[in-house]
């Protein structure tokens, strides 16, 4: 139920552990052998002969794959969680994949040396389960809990609680809680940050409120923007590479996707898996992943409880040529020009 990724490295969640998975990929050619050396007598010579398909085989040659697999082995695995009903249900890797940080269940917030998972760190962050976890430049780690806390801290020291609301007096005390929590990058401001957070109800009723977005400033985690993100419990975010970009899924299947700048919603498929969204990510804005994007902005990866693993490809947005406008911009006074000569003789 949750999943952290450090180059070929996996750390997944089950129940009350941690597992330290680590994966390979192997081609068609290594999984099935055919890449060994000849027998004595150096390489065959003439053309290789292709054995040909029974004719079981040939009822079914439409449907075998020619891609690889992907090879899987165990490093360790460790208890994360000490509750009655123990649930490990955030983990996240930092930047230099050195630290993995865990929380779930019990409130507690322990952090990792990664991958040997030696305990570094341990203390009691919230009163309830720790739903997300961000970890932040300065290691400063954020924490959304259950107990309507969103708290910043420094090792273990509590830096400062969040309070999104703070310039929304018409928001009860206690109706929202935080859902989730992650850092992302300035477009065209390297050395800049910001924290995503997610404020869902605490409670539904029949006319549920919405759920909100707010923007904060990475280093004084001063709240920057707050959005509404419609009425669908969120369940999981996700910011892309650039920071332009999130990503949402909600309790009830659906998927959406937002521009950072203004926290407006630019991409909506309603109930697209039509139960809970587990997890979203970006494709990575690497040479590769450009390619598999082509003419698109983003593409949003979305899994759920149904085991099916959907791709949600936002397309250009229509946007209007510099050139053209300059251009109308230059006909418009050329046409006023014309006008007022027309209607006062000689004033030219």
């Amino acid at each position: 139920m949750s999943m952290a990724l450090a180059g070929n490295v996996i750390a997944a969640g089950q129940d009350a552990c941690c597992h330290i998975l680590r994966f390979r990929l192997q081609g068609p050619d290594e999984k099935s052998g055919s890449s060994a050396p000849s027998k004595a007598g150096g390489a065959e010579k003439g053309p290789r002969k292709r054995k040909a398909p029974s004719p079981s085989e040939q009822g079914e040659g439409d449907t075998r794959s020619e891609a690889g697999e992907v090879a899987v082995e165990t490093l360790c695995s460790v208890q994360t969680d000490f509750s009655p009903d123990a649930l490990q249900k955030a983990v996240r890797v930092s930047a230099d994949h050195s630290l993995l940080a865990t929380g779930g269940a019990d409130g507690f917030l322990r952090v990792w040396e990664f991958p040997s998972m030696k305990k570094m760190l341990e203390f009691k962050a919230h009163d309830g389960e720790i739903e997300d976890i961000a970890l932040g430049p300065e290691n400063k780690v954020v924490t959304a809990g259950r107990d309507f806390q969103c708290c910043v801290w420094q090792r273990d020291q509590l830096v400062l609680r969040l309070h999104w609301d703070e310039n929304m007096p018409g928001v009860p005390d206690k109706t929202y809680r935080y859902q989730a929590c992650r850092f992302g990058t300035v477009p065209d401001q390297a050395a800049a940050l910001r924290l995503y957070t997610v404020q869902v109800p605490h409670k539904r009723g029949r006319r549920p409120p919405p759920c909100y977005l707010t923007k904060w400033d990475g280093k004084s985690f001063l709240p920057l923007l707050t959005q509404p993100c419609g009425g669908e419990v969120v369940s999981c975010l996700s910011i892309s590479d650039s920071g332009t970009f999130l990503g949402l899924g909600t309790v009830t299947g659906s998927v959406a996707i937002h521009v950072s700048f203004s926290l407006q919603r630019l991409y909506y498929v309603k109930e697209a898996h039509g139960i809970v969204v587990t997890d979203v990510a970006f494709l990575p804005e690497s040479r590769w992943g450009r390619e598999l994007l082509a003419e698109n902005e983003a593409a949003l990866l979305s899994v759920a409880v149904d085991s099916r693993c959907k791709l949600h490809l936002l397309p250009p947005r229509r946007s209007f040529p510099v050139w053209l406008l300059l251009l109308l911009c230059a006909g418009l006074v050329v046409a006023t020009i014309l006008l007022l000569q027309l209607a006062f003789p000689g004033f030219l």
